[in-house]
């Protein structure tokens, strides 16, 4: 789940109205597109290292080298929610005031058959405001899966009649507040009872991409999220649950001395990078990013 992040938000958008970048103009074979769409995570967004190490970018690279000149547009926004995705306010600005979703729109619109493939992840901002000060609002909670499961129906719908036939894939979210096992018996009781509220939240976003005719990252089941009885070692604590050691692994919530950031490092996009791969009808199952 994704917290609206502090700082500056980042948008790289390559928009119709924007014109074509010097490194694209080439005499290759025709332009296709990888439109991107999403929260902090499409944005590639960590506390330390390049947003190039983002799963978006990973994506991009391995779809390029199977498919020449192809060009990327990644309007996602740091902190976006399903609401701010769906009908803007949010952090970034899109041209005319347009919202993500209405910018995406607009560029699928244009561009048509040369788009092969959508990503998308939302949602997790809409449910981390449930967590707050260690402890977990399951009402709260509860009530923002119902917005996440209601806004994306929306969005879902209104790319599919922008891009009947475009190829789409949504990701199911990592529990970054596992980490709270590590605390003590009250840290893993938050841990359990945030396992139950993200398998929630998973198991209704899988309904909405799949009611919409897209492929599901399974980006919880890569880090074996709900995996809380197969015994892993974490270094400096020993024995914890797999599903533990990999949140502390593959996120920076763990790192000593720095406050614990929800966001991937880059071998945590890397496996968010291979959940999209192995939905992505471009490239084989399993394939490697460069």
């Amino acid at each position: 789940m994704i917290r609206r992040l502090l700082g500056p938000a980042t948008v790289l958008a390559l928009l119709f109205g924007l014109g074509i970048p010097r490194a694209f103009a080439d005499d290759g074979p025709p332009p296709s597109y990888y439109l991107a769409l999403g929260d902090s995570l499409a944005a590639g967004y960590q506390p330390v290292g390049s947003r190039d190490d983002g799963y978006v970018p990973q994506v991009y690279r391995a779809v390029g080298s199977k498919v020449p000149n192809t060009r990327l547009a990644n309007l996602s926004c740091d902190g976006a929610t399903t609401a701010t995705l769906l009908s803007g306010g949010g952090a970034c600005g899109y041209p005319g005031g347009d919202s993500q979703l209405a910018a995406a729109e607009k560029f699928l619109h244009s561009h048509g058959a040369k788009v092969m493939l959508v990503t998308i992840d939302i949602g997790g901002n809409d449910v981390n405001r449930c967590a707050a000060g260690g402890t977990i609002d399951a009402a709260c909670a509860a009530a923002a899966i119902g917005t996440v499961k209601a806004n994306l129906n929306v969005i879902m719908q209104r790319l599919r009649l922008a891009a009947p036939e475009v190829s789409m894939v949504g990701m199911t979210y990592y529990d970054p507040y596992l980490a709270s096992w590590l605390s003590g018996p009250s840290g893993q009781a938050v841990a359990r009872q945030s396992v139950a509220l993200t398998t929630q939240l998973n198991q209704e976003l899988t309904q909405v991409y799949t009611a919409s005719s897209a492929r599901v990252a399974d980006v919880g089941g890569g880090f074996a999220t709900t995996d809380l009885t197969t015994p892993a070692t974490f270094p400096g604590v020993g024995e914890v649950p797999l599903a533990v050691a990999n949140i502390c692994t593959l996120t920076w919530m763990c790192v000593p001395g720095r406050s614990p950031d929800i966001h991937p490092n880059s071998a945590g996009y890397e496996v968010i990078a291979q959940a999209f791969l192995a939905q992505s009808p471009l490239l084989s199952v399993g394939a490697r990013v460069g």
